[in-house]
């Protein structure tokens, strides 16, 4: 990732070598580095602190901030329903419904990297989308690519790219992904064009990235939706096979006591 160099801007509450050193600092590209050095300069108590303490709150905090500069780089790319979702202990409500030892086995993502689907299927208000953008958020936090479309807008954009001749790259694109989380699975409509859209996108992600889909349908009545049947078998043996599940049949979750 390229990374933008700033400029440095003399302190006159310094002394010129600390000054100096500062500017080398970003120089080097090390600018957060450069500014945890320069809050030890101003602090009276930092020598208090021994040689090893010190050298690695700079390393530390540059790593941090570069970490986390990455991470909003992959979010906004994301383009989350929900970018704050979390796994909250309200998992663990009983009229919720939800198998939690399941979910926590999946935030270690470790199905990314094998990889394998997730199907979340369940009722509507049962907090779905949630728990795919909290999963969403624990791979961004591991750095790896997310990207979030709901069913309906993955296949007007794929639909866009066949009539502009730039299929090709939208495939591409979407099989880039390390995970790729399909939302609102079954409300859409899959004529003979969408089904091919979808399968192109689905065969090139098969046995090489992650794939979640989260629908209100049970899988049982996913076939249904296309309306040819031999693009129904290839795409949902691709989606299925081996995929982990994930149900949510719990309370509306959007409605208020």
């Amino acid at each position: 990732m390229a990374y933008r160099q700033k400029d440095y801007t003399y302190n006159p509450k310094l002394t010129t070598e600390e000054n100096i050193l500062l500017d080398r600092l970003f120089k080097f590209k090390l600018s957060h580095m450069a500014e945890a050095l320069e809050q030890q300069f101003l602090n009276p108590n930092s020598e208090l602190e021994d040689f090893h303490t010190r050298i690695a709150a700079l390393i530390n905090y540059e790593w941090d901030q570069r970490q986390t500069t990455k991470f909003n780089k992959l979010l906004r790319k994301a383009t989350l329903k929900y970018p704050h979702a979390d796994f909250d202990e309200s998992l663990y409500e009983p009229d919720r419904k939800l198998d939690t030892h399941t979910i926590e086995k999946l935030q270690t993502c470790k199905w990314i990297d094998e990889p394998k689907n997730l199907l979340i299927t369940g009722s509507a208000g049962a907090g779905k989308t949630h728990i795919a953008n909290a999963f969403c958020i624990t791979a961004l936090q591991q750095l790896r690519t997310v990207k979030y479309i709901r069913a309906n807008t993955l296949l007007q954009q794929s639909e866009k790219a066949r009539k502009t001749n730039s299929s090709y790259e939208y495939t591409n694109e979407m099989s880039s992904y390390d995970l790729l989380v399909i939302d609102d699975f079954g409300l859409m409509e899959l004529d003979l064009e969408k089904c091919r859209d979808l399968f192109e996108i689905i065969e090139t992600r098969d046995s090489r990235k992650a794939t979640m889909i989260v629908s209100q349908l049970p899988v049982a009545n996913w076939w249904d939706l296309f309306k040819d049947s031999t693009y129904a078998d290839a795409c949902l043996s691709r989606m299925t096979a081996k995929a982990y599940r994930l149900e949510c049949n719990g309370r509306d979750m959007r409605k208020t006591e």
